[in-house]
């Protein structure tokens, strides 16, 4: 898998979470430890998309 490729998989992932993160923040059923490990697989994802990405990307 080229970087590139693996960038845009990334942040398709990064988009993922972001949509989850904000379902379960509408949804009353769902514990605030849920919303942060969520919240922490998306930090995690864009700090490795920052650290991936060439200089001019950012």
């Amino acid at each position: 898998m080229s970087l590139s490729s693996h960038l845009q998989e990334l942040k398709k992932k990064h988009r993922v979470l972001s949509d989850a993160v904000e379902e379960a923040q509408k949804s009353p059923g769902v514990d605030d430890l849920r919303v942060a490990q969520l919240k922490k697989q998306k930090l995690k994802l864009k700090e490795e998309i920052t650290r991936l990405s060439p200089q001019t990307m950012h």
